[in-house]
């Protein structure tokens, strides 16, 4: 039988008291132990305002809030975030780029000026809110809650392709477990039974590298001889690429398959939250940089690695004063660490309070720093040694031109008599080089009709080439003349999946958790249920044309709503909030007062730098037309062409719809058509199977208070455990606010708000 009111008043009397006694006789299990414990009150401050409490639900235990089993654990995910695809075929395309050692110093101040104080930021105020982003800035300013919506659905952009370089990963990793490699060599045109193998005594062995001696082999595929094998087999047959993005071509059954494996280990890892993803980081996070290390080892022992990293580390001072370096180095400090997305503070919300965060901000960026550099290092020692590969063949086949020059225009007497060049296999490099200094000396004018190249290893370095490039073509290129080169493609790819998992975690986290915290759903339906609707939504990326989709939300769905996204989230604050009051929460958190470095950093020169950031971008964008690098079959080769008008439309789409919840919020918040007590939080409480609701009281200042504007002394502070603590008169001295906050571990995320005389108050 349902109970009458008094009985209901006499139980929730007994509830409160129980739990505040509870906090008193022990403080300290608040912080280390998340003691279990719920408290309802049904009163406000002392204006004696009356709110709602809906009560509701079954029977059952209280659920408790995840955490990490470990700091180790915390660590290794947020490295497992911010270390991803980009630390390993990105930095080193822009430091080959921009000045080689050069570039390091400008990545490194901006590191330090921006990189640095904005992780920093971003890990204390998930570590003291303990929510989501959706909640975060919610709390903050409810006018600028929809920086966190912006967040999710960039977060989700993001994951839509950069699972698909995951799925392309997968694929390769299934077919590297062949010897030779199935790129090795370009395949043989159907109902031929020749190979270019039989013209191989003319010249150096054919392998993955284009030459012209491949002219030589008529029952080689056209696209693959006009180009190289490991380029014809990532276009043609890794993603049987169309020849323009109008053409989708239908689906790509394998890359199909393995999006569905990406995607299904993704559900499996994060269908628990961190008690399943924090597990996988021990492998997914160390991984990498066994392999890292072990391919440094290697490649070192290879001809011509130590001409790599002499290129890498020869500094062109000149390229390090133009803006451009700058800029780009802005952008990949901002894009290594993960900022902005919303993982960095999914993940810091499941610390403890006391956790020095200030300590993790540091240790992660140089971590990623340190990763980017190791990852420069394998990569120049990997791409000398090709280098040196490639010019023997320069060598062989322009030595070749030499004999046949000679009496047709190329004089005898320029042949230095050491060199005999009816033995093209003596030719060495040192050799052909003097013969080509002799001749240029000789016959200046004459030179370049002879047609013959320079093969100049400073040349073959200056080649640039990133991303799927450096992955997919450059490095398979070269791994095919290592020894036991199927047991190094194995191991690079596996490191390339397990790169972009850790950053996919974080990515997935940065969706699942400010949602699960809002609207209270089951993450491991949620999971599945985001999942599943990315996997349909990515069937997009492995068409025939989904490269150029990738390429398309790769440089318009994240860099722009990104950088929007951070600026709100640095004035939110530094100028909204407030330096001065952050700082002393930081102090009551943390036990210490940081560094006046970062009341500089965060309130004057880290918007300023972030805005001319933005600002060039803007202009990059708008001075240089949409397009993407189209594969021409019949050409073999690579052409930049231009968006259409549809593909411009979605480009502009893009930008528009992941930074639409910010203006769209703060007007529904400024006209008061979103009803949250003008900006306030409702809270929800799990107490054995019972939800009760509070809405926060009408006639509340809408503040950029965390807290409602609240002073120090009256505002409850958010403390992490896995139930709420209700203030209690007997224990303060005093009727204060209601602390607006849920716990739930396992369908929202919740945190301690405790507000006992002798217990650290602050306004965060």
């Amino acid at each position: 039988m349902p109970k009458n009111s008094k009985a209901v008043k006499r139980e929730l009397d007994d509830d409160v008291t129980e739990s505040a006694r509870d906090l008193l006789s022990n403080e300290d299990a608040c912080d280390d132990s998340f003691k279990k414990s719920s408290l309802i009150v049904g009163g406000h401050d002392g204006e004696g305002k009356d709110c709602d409490v809906e009560e509701g639900g079954s029977d059952g235990e209280e659920e408790e809030r995840p955490a990490w089993n470990s700091k180790l654990q915390y660590i290794l995910a947020q490295v497992g975030f911010s270390v991803g695809l980009g630390n390993v075929w990105r930095f080193p395309y822009l430091c080959q780029k921009n000045g080689g050692g050069a570039y390091l110093v400008p990545y490194f101040i901006l590191l330090v000026l921006i990189g640095i104080p904005l992780f920093f930021l971003e890990l204390a105020v998930g570590q003291r809110i303990r929510r989501g982003s959706i909640g975060v800035w919610n709390y903050i300013s409810p006018r600028l809650g929809g920086i966190g919506f912006a967040s999710c659905v960039v977060c989700f952009f993001v994951a839509l392709y950069y699972n698909v370089i995951i799925s392309w990963s997968l694929f390769y990793f299934s077919q590297s477990f062949q010897q030779p490699l199935p790129w090795h060599e370009c395949p043989l045109v159907k109902n031929k039974s020749s190979t270019c193998k039989k013209r191989a005594s003319h010249g150096p062995r054919p392998t993955a590298v284009s030459t012209s001696t491949w002219s030589f082999c008529a029952d080689v595929v056209p696209e693959c001889e006009k180009s190289s094998a490991t380029t014809y087999y990532w276009y043609r047959e890794a993603l049987d690429i169309s020849d323009s993005i109008s053409e989708s071509g239908g689906l790509n059954w394998k890359m199909t398959l393995c999006l569905l494996a990406a995607w299904s280990i993704v559900c499996l890892a994060m269908i628990k939250g961190i008690q399943s993803s924090g597990k996988v980081m021990y492998f997914s996070s160390l991984f990498p940089y066994v392999v890292l290390i072990c391919f440094l080892v290697r490649s070192l022992l290879l001809e011509g690695s130590m001409d790599g990293i002499r290129h890498m580390f020869t500094p062109k001072l000149e390229i390090m004063l133009e803006a451009k370096v700058w800029r780009e180095a802005a952008t990949q400090v901002f894009f290594a660490l993960g900022l902005g997305f919303g993982g960095v503070i999914a993940f810091s919300s499941y610390n403890k309070r006391d956790n020095n965060c200030h300590f993790d901000a540091v240790l992660v960026s140089f971590i990623n720093f340190f990763t980017s550099v190791l990852a420069t290092l394998v990569v120049f020692a990997v791409l000398g040694f090709k280098a040196n590969i490639m010019i023997r063949k320069c060598v062989a086949l322009n030595s070749r031109k030499m004999a046949d020059l000679l009496g047709n225009g190329l004089e005898e007497s320029l042949i230095p008599g050491h060199i005999n060049l009816s033995h093209i296999s003596g030719v060495s490099t040192a050799d052909y080089q003097m013969m080509i200094n002799i001749i240029r000396n000789v016959n200046q004018d004459h030179f370049p009709k002879l047609g013959l190249d320079s093969c100049s290893i400073e040349g073959e370095l200056n080649k640039t080439v990133q991303g799927t490039g450096l992955a997919f073509i450059a490095f398979t290129e070269a791994m095919t003349h290592f020894p036991a080169s199927p047991f190094w493609s194995v191991m690079f790819f596996l490191m390339l999946v397990n790169l972009g998992l850790g950053s996919m975690f974080g990515t997935i986290e940065g969706i699942l958790t400010p949602l699960v915290d809002t609207f209270k759903v089951r993450k491991e339906l949620l999971t599945v249920g985001c999942c599943v609707l990315a996997f349909s939504i990515g069937l997009m990326f492995v068409q025939r044309s989904g490269n150029y989709f990738v390429t398309m939300f790769d440089d318009y769905s994240a860099t722009l709503p990104l950088l929007i996204v951070v600026i709100l989230e640095n004035l939110a604050i530094a100028w909204f909030y407030g330096i001065d009051k952050f700082f002393e929460d930081l102090k009551d958190m943390l036990g210490f007062t940081p560094y006046r470095f970062y009341y500089y950093m965060w309130k004057f020169i880290t918007p300023i730098l972030l805005l001319v950031l933005l600002c060039s971008s803007l202009v990059q964008l708008v001075k240089a037309p949409p397009v993407y690098n189209a594969w021409i079959q019949e050409a073999a080769k690579e052409q930049e062409v231009r968006f259409p008008t549809w593909a411009v439309a979605v480009c502009v789409s893009l930008v528009v719809v992941a930074v639409l919840p910010v203006p769209v919020v703060f007007f529904l918040r400024f006209f008061n058509l979103l009803d949250d007590g003008a900006g306030g939080i409702s809270a929800v409480s799990y107490k054995k199977g019972r939800i009760i609701k509070e809405e926060s009281c009408p006639g509340e200042d809408d503040d950029a208070s965390l807290l409602r504007a609240k002073t120090p002394g009256e505002a409850p502070s958010p403390l992490p455990a896995n139930s709420i603590y209700r203030k209690h008169g007997a224990a303060t001295g005093g009727d204060g606010p209601q602390a607006d906050a849920a716990p739930n571990g396992r369908y929202g995320i919740g945190y301690l708000m405790a507000d006992v005389a002798d217990m650290p108050e602050s306004d965060l």
